[in-house]
């Protein structure tokens, strides 16, 4: 197996992986971006999570906290006319991002490699570095090195393949969230459609009877932003491993069979569904949450929850602490005080034991509480684009990530559109519980 040598490899085509490989392009460094599927966009098309959740400081008005690759991805599916919608101001169409996604890779010199499927960390003698990853794709097993390497798989698959210390969900018995499989229905009658509480009390209505076997405690649902479509978050899988791979096979099917109750249900029940019909379900279940990597720094829900700045800041947000109850129903939501965020420190993005890994997205180093919050595709991005960044100043400076200088990652992240100061207000966007 010929090894072909790039600076830095991005495994992972997620929202955290487009801006990772985009700002280490942007950098200088020759990157390589692998995704298993045949397109960009992770938990944004793959998982089809939609919309967005918000990307501005928190309570009444909002501040928008993160721009750089998320606000270039917004201002494309705009131009395109797939972002946004009356009711729904951070709704995209997954379809646009995909296209948005790719050309922004491109754009930014980008290498690209879909349909290949993370199988192996080669080490050095020690297990200190990753001296090359192997992937499966149609050419069989094929290795590619690099100085550099950032995690965007979003279940920390990379990390875990090279002896990383990792954590699975909460302590006291390492159960991670629930997972969802997301579904749309069209050709709703979307005038007479009852509030998201009304449509709750029919659901639960129809728990009691016995017609509905879905440990969520409500609907969860949204506009899309086409006509006549609704978004629903609703499926709950609880007690599976999303890195399981038998127990990732029978969430995927318990979703199927959560959909088809839900979509019977509100054809039969809810007013404006009567002549709707079920349009997709996401390719892929949504994970919420599976391993996570301890690094240098571990941040903490207290520390969000009281806005914690950091001198070593690479990423701001202000999503609240999101629990879904990994055991059954319940949601547990806590959030920041009126106007305020938290900062994201560069030492979370480096793992303990491996010298040249960076980790971009919700696998950072965090308890299962913080973890909750900085899971989202937006606060994900920014993670991202400050490990890309970072990787790409390593492997251009020969440095490690323990040995970088941070305020020259926070240089390049703010020339690249970045904002870890305070930035003129947003509009104010709907935060609700994913």
């Amino acid at each position: 197996m010929s090894k072909q040598t790039y600076d830095v490899i991005v495994a992972g085509g997620g929202p955290s992986g487009i801006a990772a490989a985009v700002a280490s392009a942007r950098v200088g460094a020759r990157t390589l971006l692998v995704e298993r599927y045949g397109f960009l966009g992770g938990a944004g098309t793959a998982m089809m999570v939609n919309p967005w959740m918000s990307y501005h400081s928190a309570g009444t008005g909002q501040v928008q906290l993160i721009f750089g690759v998320l606000q270039e991805l917004i201002d494309r599916m705009t131009a395109m006319g797939m972002y946004g919608h009356p009711k729904q101001r951070t709704a995209f169409d997954p379809e646009a991002l995909k296209v948005a996604a790719e050309q922004l890779c491109r754009e930014a010199g980008v290498e690209l490699l879909y349909h290949s499927f993370l199988g192996d960390a080669l080490m050095n003698e020690d297990g200190s570095r990753i001296e090359a990853v192997r992937f499966a794709n149609k050419a069989g097993l094929v290795d590619f090195q690099a100085s550099m390497y950032v995690d965007t798989t979003g279940d920390a698959d990379l990390a875990a393949l090279a002896g990383a210390i990792v954590e699975k969900g909460r302590a006291v018995d390492s159960l991670s969230q629930p997972m969802t499989l997301n579904f749309r229905m069209a050709n709703v009658d979307t005038d007479r459609v009852p509030t998201r509480q009304e449509i709750t009390d029919l659901y639960l209505a129809a728990k009691h009877r016995g017609e509905l076997d879905c440990p969520r405690e409500n609907v969860l649902w949204f506009w899309a932003n086409q006509p006549g479509v609704i978004h629903f978050n609703t499926t709950r899988i609880i007690r599976k491993d999303a890195t399981d791979p038998w127990e990732l096979t029978e969430a995927e099917i318990e979703g199927r069979r959560q959909v088809q109750q839900l979509v019977k249900f509100l054809k039969a029940e809810v007013a404006g569904f009567e002549d709707s019909y079920l349009q997709t379900t996401a390719p892929q279940i949504g994970v919420r949450e599976s391993r996570r990597v301890i690094g240098e720094y571990l941040l903490t829900a207290e520390e969000l929850l009281a806005a914690c700045k950091f001198e070593d800041v690479i990423a701001r947000g202000a999503y609240p602490v999101d629990i879904h109850n990994p055991d059954g129903a319940g949601t547990v939501l806590q959030y920041l005080p009126d106007g305020e965020w938290y900062d994201i420190p560069f030492r979370t993005l480096v793992p303990k034991k491996i010298e040249n890994l960076l980790i971009g997205g919700r696998p950072i180093s965090a308890t299962h509480e913080a973890h909750s919050a900085i899971r989202v595709q937006p606060i994900a991005m920014a993670i991202g684009q400050a490990a890309g960044t970072a990787a790409a100043i390593c492997a251009k400076e020969g440095v490690l990530p323990r040995e970088v200088d941070v305020r020259a990652v926070q240089t390049a992240l703010t020339e690249q559109g970045a904002v870890l100061g305070l930035e003129p207000a947003g509009p104010e966007v709907e935060a609700s519980s994913y």
